[in-house]
């Protein structure tokens, strides 16, 4: 595909790169960053790699937001042929990481030959630290994406320091990892996974090493704002070279309508204000049988109004006659607009598994939480919610039981200390949207971001 016709930069063709994780919610963000920037810049060609499965779905009829400079290439998943899965739920993710190298270089030299155009800038998620050596071998700019929380951007950054300390064991004991510097919270239970245990596992050296070449990038952008962790982000700026916090996504780029087709918001029309529970557990968990059988039992006897985005299957999954029993006062549905469900003046907390995009949804939205981490960042989310923002708790051992989730939702819901919770998430939200302001921080960044890509 060709640039809009009459704007080729005729000294010197533009051509961006883009280079995505095509797992959990990594892709979406990006190219919703990329659409941004290519808003800006209609004469720019922008390659986008990701999966064909990937790709199906970012590039749907459905997506309003399609350029004509942006287009999107498929790159072999590293699954062989006939490929039989094990029933490992990770297992694609290791054989794409096996083969992604190859095959973002085989994708890059397809778009180049159809283009006709050189790469001139490489745009990369945050995992991918052979972006360093490619930017490099082809004399370009290399801004790498982090999709998670600066706070995670440093533990990854500090890996070897960590191993040092605690060493590479599973950590059973309560030890803190507050030689982290700027976040003396820290528990090694907190940590995701590969950083102090399984560390030899595909993922866990492909994110060692992302920590490890990220300082060489351009700049690495970040869905965060400024003013969240300041002493986070003070240590981030010492580390690299130019560190650009775009975010909250939700304010600073396109954002694709999601259709209320269950009347999740005409249902909430009807309850009273932060009266109602809302429960999301991000677009691929399901907790497990047990747990989910506490938290029906849970919420058919708090007694507030529920509102569920549930992915698996209510009649099989749930308690036998759950669903009836509450069918007065839950609802629940398999797909929710969360963005505008958050900002609804009845919702009073938000039960998640503490996802980064989940958590500034909630900051937007203004919506205490109630955190219940599975993987990856979330047991780091959870912290900062519960000790560091004070704007919400994590279930007790992180486990979904009755004890757990009825003291939780008494916190949040019923007292003095949730109305505390939700006047300091207020604060977080005033500093989301001076960030995003016409001279907030995430504004001048984003044109800064801007320059670099398309220049």
């Amino acid at each position: 595909m060709s640039n809009l016709k009459g704007e080729t930069n005729v000294e010197k063709p533009l051509h961006v790169a883009v280079l995505t994780f095509p797992f959990g919610t990594h892709a979406a963000p990006l190219l919703s960053l990329v659409t941004k920037i290519a808003e800006e810049a209609p004469n720019v060609t922008f390659s986008f790699f990701s999966t064909e499965k990937s790709n199906a779905t970012l590039f749907s009829s459905s997506n309003e937001f399609l350029l004509p400079n942006i287009k999107h290439y498929n790159v072999h998943d590293g699954l062989p042929e006939g490929y039989v899965p094990s029933g490992h739920p990770a297992e694609p993710v290791f054989l794409f990481i096996k083969a992604m190298q190859e095959s973002f270089k085989s994708g890059i030299d397809e778009a180049v030959k159809e283009t006709g155009k050189k790469i001139t800038c490489l745009v990369t998620d945050g995992f991918y630290w052979f972006g360093a050596d490619l930017a490099h071998e082809m004399n370009i700019k290399w801004v790498p994406f982090w999709t998670a929380g600066p706070h995670a951007l440093l533990t990854h950054f500090y890996t070897d320091l960590i191993r040092e300390k605690l060493g590479t064991n599973k950590v059973d004991d309560v030890k803190t990892a507050n030689f982290v510097p700027g976040f003396p919270e820290l528990e090694a239970s907190d940590l995701p996974e590969g950083i102090i245990d399984d560390i030899n596992g595909p993922f866990s050296i492909l994110i060692h090493k992302a920590g490890i070449e990220l300082p060489r990038a351009t700049a690495i952008t970040i869905n965060s704002f400024s003013s969240i962790q300041p002493i986070v982000e003070n240590e981030l700026n010492s580390k690299f070279k130019l560190l650009l916090n775009v975010g909250p996504f939700i304010l600073t780029t396109p954002q694709r309508t999601i259709s209320d087709e269950h009347g999740c918001l005409s249902w909430l029309n009807k309850h009273e204000k932060y009266s109602v529970v809302y429960i999301s557990f991000g677009s691929s968990i399901i907790p497990p049988p047990h747990e989910l059988a506490a938290l029906a039992e849970s919420l058919e006897e708090c007694g507030f109004p529920f509102l569920w985005a549930f992915r698996g299957n209510p009649e099989e999954q749930f308690p036998k006659g759950f669903i009836e029993r509450t069918r007065t006062r839950g609802k629940i549905v398999a797909w929710a607009p969360q963005v505008e469900i958050l900002k609804h003046s009845s919702v009073g907390v938000c039960l998640t598994h503490s996802g980064w995009n989940t958590v500034l949804d909630c900051i937007v939205g203004c919506v205490p939480m109630i955190s219940k981490p599975f993987f990856g960042d979330q047991k780091m989310n959870g912290r900062m919610i519960e000790s560091v923002w004070e704007i919400g708790v994590t279930v007790d051992n992180g486990l979904l039981t009755k004890e757990s989730i009825m003291k939780a939702l008494e916190v949040t819901m019923s007292s003095e200390k949730g109305t505390i919770m939700r006047q300091k998430i207020m604060k977080l939200k005033e500093c989301a949207l001076e960030a995003v302001g016409e001279n907030g921080s995430s504004t001048k960044n984003l044109k800064a971001l801007i320059q670099i890509v398309t220049s």
